[in-house]
């Protein structure tokens, strides 16, 4: 069965940073392969055009660039925070504080966002709101494990259900 929207697809992955020599990134097996929906609107647009017509079995190895794929950094997604509100009971939690390390904040609207630890100063945090792989380019390569035709409830909630996907 070939893949095509509405159809749960499950893969084993190999991510690179520039080309297929480059720094490995993140490595999925066939052990835990990653499983989505193809069509849902939930993967890098290229990634699944790169997918599109793949059979169980086939293998493929490809790049995309850092435009097309996370974007390019944004110096709009910097921003500036006092200090304290890294405040926990009066203490200033100086290990969320780590330059490169991650953080977990709200917005006024109660989402969670992840933003990088760019610089501490004495008053101030400046927090990298990009894309952890923003401006870099991405090598894939691919082992297509399993593909089956998506459920009903799967396609109207746009994700996949059981082993490997979304469980209610």
């Amino acid at each position: 069965m070939i893949i095509e929207k509405n159809r749960v697809v499950s893969l084993a992955y190999r991510l690179r940073r520039d080309n297929a020599e480059g720094e490995m990134i993140e490595t999925v097996d066939s052990s835990q392969p990653f499983v989505f929906l193809f069509g849902a609107g939930g993967l890098l647009p290229e990634f699944e055009s790169n997918l599109s017509g793949k059979d169980v079995g086939d293998s493929v190895d490809f790049g995309i660039e850092a435009a097309n794929a996370y974007g390019l950094p944004d110096d709009n997604a910097l921003e500036f925070v006092p200090k304290d509100i890294f405040m926990i009971d009066g203490q200033l939690a100086e290990d969320l504080l780590t330059i490169d390390g991650f953080v977990n904040l709200r917005d006024q609207e109660g989402r969670l966002m992840r933003a990088r630890v760019a610089e501490v100063n004495e008053a101030e945090v400046l927090l990298d709101f990009n894309h952890p792989l923003a401006g870099q380019d991405l090598f894939f390569s691919v082992d297509v494990l399993e593909v089956r035709e998506a459920t009903e409830e799967e396609i109207e909630h746009g994700h996949v259900h059981g082993p490997g996907g979304h469980h209610h």
